[in-house]
């Protein structure tokens, strides 16, 4: 699974007069009959061959034929999308088998391209889902459209449903007392257990399901920290399926995405025109970033710019100027100045989050970002 942590070493990667090539390809057999990605991915090369300078080719020949005969004899082990970083000069290659589809292009930089998967670990960040029931839970970790189950706990030591009611409503008073304590027992094993795993993964978000009476009982005992992190809950039976498991726990997952990107962009677009720690439009954003200040970084997903790159010191303008104003470097053309962004501010610490469609950040100059200072 991605990690931010080794997009951060990536995102620090530069070429030292070398370059790199990243392939991003849509192997999902429900979209390609036939293996048709072969043909786009044909396609892809022999246009990168066409319009790259014949300098830059010779260093990238390797890359591309490695590439290429990697696709072609690997294809068994593909999943839905295959991101490929390779650079033959720097001795670096890199691959990620994703389940979830990539929109089909090469790169060829002094980088390594690496906004797609900053777009997907934002789109698809990890979320982790209980299962909990009077005898037994199951955790699992939730990322890029998979489903892994962590653990399950199991307690066998909370005795069997009365005939005449279930957990907490049974005929003995002092029976009730007897299941309920082991059931309570039980459910601090879950909560442990659950911390644990909330403290050794990046999970941001939490969603609980089983039947109402065991998700009512298990919610009222956690400690707020993981309380904080719920976002929603389901009905669900404790044998479901994975499958059955995403299917119910998507739709919340969507709508909390939705209203979390609304109100970022709104307490960012609030807080630039008050001149409070926040900027947005792609000039202020390139100054605050050279400046060492961005705290959070949000782009909307589509968003492309051009610009220049200094090749001594790592400046960034959208201004046509031959030498860097800082340490007079030669400057270069760039194609993708968003990705050279977004790589920078991950250098420096900063957060990223991909707007997948938002009209206020649109006309706010569709990119901006919250300031340290």
């Amino acid at each position: 699974m991605l990690n931010r942590k080794e997009l951060q070493e990536i995102a620090k990667i530069r070429g030292e007069k070398a370059f790199f090539v990243t392939l991003y390809l849509n192997v999902d057999p429900s979209t390609n009959a036939k293996s048709n990605y072969l043909i786009h991915l044909k396609n892809m090369i022999k246009e990168t061959i066409e319009k790259t300078d014949k300098a830059v080719l010779k260093k990238i020949s390797a890359d591309l034929e490695k590439i290429e005969s990697f696709i072609l004899t690997e294809k068994r082990s593909f999943k839905k999308g295959l991101a490929l970083l390779s650079s033959h000069q720097n001795k670096f290659w890199k691959i990620f088998h994703l389940a979830v589809p990539l929109k089909n292009e090469i790169i060829v930089d002094s980088t390594p391209y690496v906004k797609p998967l900053l777009d997907l670990l934002d789109n698809y960040q990890r979320y982790a889902i209980m299962l909990v029931g009077r005898d037994t839970a199951r955790i699992f970790l939730v990322h890029l459209g998979e489903i892994e189950e962590y653990t399950e706990v199991r307690s066998d030591d909370v005795p069997g449903r009365h005939k005449k009611g279930g957990w907490f409503s049974l005929a003995e008073r002092s029976y009730e007392r007897h299941i309920d304590y082991h059931v309570e027992l039980h459910l601090k094993d879950v909560i442990r257990e659950l911390g644990s795993f909330l403290t050794g993964e990046y999970v941001g978000r939490l969603l609980i399901g089983g039947s109402e009476e065991a998700v009512s009982r298990v919610r009222e005992m956690l400690p707020q920290r993981v309380s904080e992190k719920i976002i929603g809950t389901f009905q669900a039976d404790m044998q479901s399926g994975i499958k059955e498991i995403l299917e119910k726990a998507d739709p919340i997952l969507k709508e909390f995405e939705e209203k979390r990107e609304e109100e970022d962009v709104a307490e960012l677009v609030t807080k630039a025109m008050k001149n409070e720690n926040a900027v947005f439009g792609v000039e202020d954003v390139l100054n605050a970033l050279q400046d060492g200040r961005i705290m959070k970084l949000l782009f909307l997903k589509d968003f492309k710019k051009s610009g220049l790159l200094c090749l001594q010191c790592g400046y960034l303008t959208t201004q046509n100027v031959k030498t860097c104003p800082y340490c007079k470097g030669n400057m270069k053309k760039v194609r993708y100045l968003v990705d050279h962004i977004a790589q920078k501010s991950v250098e420096q610490g900063a957060l990223i989050e991909v707007v997948n469609r938002n009209t206020q950040l649109k006309e706010a100059g569709s990119i901006g970002a919250f300031l340290r200072f």
